[in-house]
């Protein structure tokens, strides 16, 4: 096997058999033979993440390395699960090759390819809603797993409810009840009020999301992008004369902002 380990076209055998040595009890790695599922968790969302970031970015000579990441926690889940005697990597891979079969018979079976995108949409959540009921996954909301990023699970069970018709008409009722949580939080009396209102007004922002098409994470992470843009412009400016922003004035900062804002704008132009 040290042939394979070094074998830079080794694949994935290669890869497989690299876990299967850090684990190993005898002569593996210390720290990845103290990590568990629970561990290693966090590792997987954040490479996830990663992906997301080198995509969102444009960063293509980055897109493999972070797909390599996250692919190696996958190997990295499957190894400890094998250990236990749960599944294997290929079970893993067969189970989701399964899946993938099931959900496309416009593809591998002998339904038309004749239908919109739309169509297809509505015919995988059909499919996955009998997934879920041979799981014993009953109830509209099941399955929705609590790990997800709150808005993106908040969105996700808003769209569960929606599909069995708990919904707002429209996008102008969602903005009305948005308003009415705004007021709940003006009028909380204390913290414990404060912060179930706080999250009250989440989720009705991320219902709003859901009915404007807009995906609430990417806009976050978008708003979050100019935020960072427009401060490093203050700070360059403030840099130019000597100072830094703890040595300005909000007022200062203000207008700062305001120039970084309408240079921007004229750049779109």
């Amino acid at each position: 096997m040290t042939d394979l380990i070094h074998d830079p076209h080794g694949g994935m055998p290669r890869l497989l058999e690299i876990m299967r040595r850090l684990r190993d009890p005898q002569t593996g790695c210390p720290w990845d033979l103290e990590q568990d599922f629970a561990s290693i968790a966090p590792y997987t969302i954040e490479e996830a993440y990663e992906v997301a970031d080198a995509i969102e970015r444009g960063a293509w000579d980055e897109l493999k390395g972070e797909l390599g990441d996250l692919l190696f926690q996958s190997v990295f889940h499957a190894q400890m699960a094998e250990e236990r005697g749960l599944f294997s990597f290929d079970e893993v891979a067969d189970t989701m090759s399964d899946k993938m079969v099931a959900r496309h018979p416009h593809v591998f079976g002998d339904e038309s390819r004749d239908k919109s995108s739309d169509q297809q949409t509505l015919d995988w959540e059909r499919i996955k809603a009998e997934e879920r009921a041979t799981k014993a996954q009953g109830g509209a909301l099941d399955g929705v797993a609590l790990g997800l990023p709150a808005l993106l699970r908040a969105v996700k069970l808003q769209k569960r409810a929606a599909r069995v018709g708990f919904d707002w008409p429209d996008s102008g009722h969602v903005m009305d009840k948005l308003h009415e949580e705004l007021e709940e939080i003006r009028q909380a009396k204390n913290r414990e009020e404060q912060f179930e209102e706080f999250g009250d007004m989440l989720f009705v922002v991320a219902n709003l999301a859901r009915h404007l098409d807009i995906d609430p994470e990417a806009a976050l992470r978008a708003a979050s992008g100019k935020f960072t843009r427009r401060f490093r412009q203050i700070e360059a400016a403030l840099a130019a004369e000597g100072r830094r922003p703890e040595d300005s004035t909000l007022e200062e900062m203000d207008k700062l902002w305001d120039a970084a804002k309408l240079r921007e704008k004229i750049q779109r132009k």
